[in-house]
């Protein structure tokens, strides 16, 4: 039996929720917008930066929205440059990920980050060769539409029941939920409890410690 654990990314592994904050106001500020506050900003993480900026600017068409999300691009490279890119683990992460290895468990990420921008954040704390899989915006369509994490399961020759899905917004769940995957939500990052029940979640977890037990017995009880 072999199991998946797939991860997003920000708000998950990683808090670069005050770095992502940062380069938003920077594009906003490039294009002549105000940018809304960081609690309402916040809650696009997740998206795909397209539809993270139509969610911020509904008031501009698809064009300008794609010129938003380029200057985003940009702006995170000079943040990255000016070494101001802030991406800490979330306490409890390392442990979490050794305890899922050593159980068997196959990792996995499905995040609204490129290419780019994930390796550079795994391989600055050392993770990036323990997944096995690493989905990103630049090949599927935004969460919560399922391709993600289906290429994840694929790669690593799961099955749905097989599969956990571990995030902290409403995108996460959404997007386990269409793939036929069970989804614990991470209270520790940047949606609810609400948000996260109201999506979907099977389970949620207070802090990364608790994953763990209840990934294991999702499985457990598809199995």
């Amino acid at each position: 039996m072999i199991r998946c654990a797939i991860f997003d990314c920000d708000g998950t592994l990683v808090d670069s929720g005050g770095t992502i904050h940062r380069a938003l106001g920077m594009a906003f500020d490039a294009h002549g917008l105000e940018l809304p506050p960081r609690q309402r900003a916040q809650r696009v993480i997740g998206l795909s930066l397209v539809e993270a900026m139509a969610e911020l600017a509904p008031g501009l068409d698809d064009a300008q929205h794609s010129a938003m999300a380029e200057t985003y691009r940009q702006s995170f490279v000079t943040l990255r440059g000016q070494q101001q890119v802030d991406e800490p683990l979330f306490d409890g992460i390392l442990s979490l990920l050794d305890r899922l290895e050593a159980a068997g468990w196959l990792l996995a990420v499905a995040t609204g980050k490129s290419d780019r921008g994930l390796r550079h954040c795994l391989t600055a704390h050392g993770l990036h060769a323990r997944f096995l899989s690493l989905q990103t915006a630049d090949r599927h369509p935004s969460k919560p539409h399922p391709s993600m994490a289906l290429t994840a399961m694929a790669d690593c020759g799961a099955v749905p029941e097989q599969c956990v899905v571990i995030g902290d917004t409403a995108w996460d769940m959404g997007m386990a939920k269409s793939a036929g995957m069970h989804a614990i939500g991470a209270l520790w990052g940047y949606h609810d409890r609400d948000e996260l029940n109201g999506s979907g979640a099977d389970a949620l977890a207070a802090a990364p410690a608790d994953v763990f037990d209840i990934a294991e017995n999702l499985v457990r009880i598809a199995a």
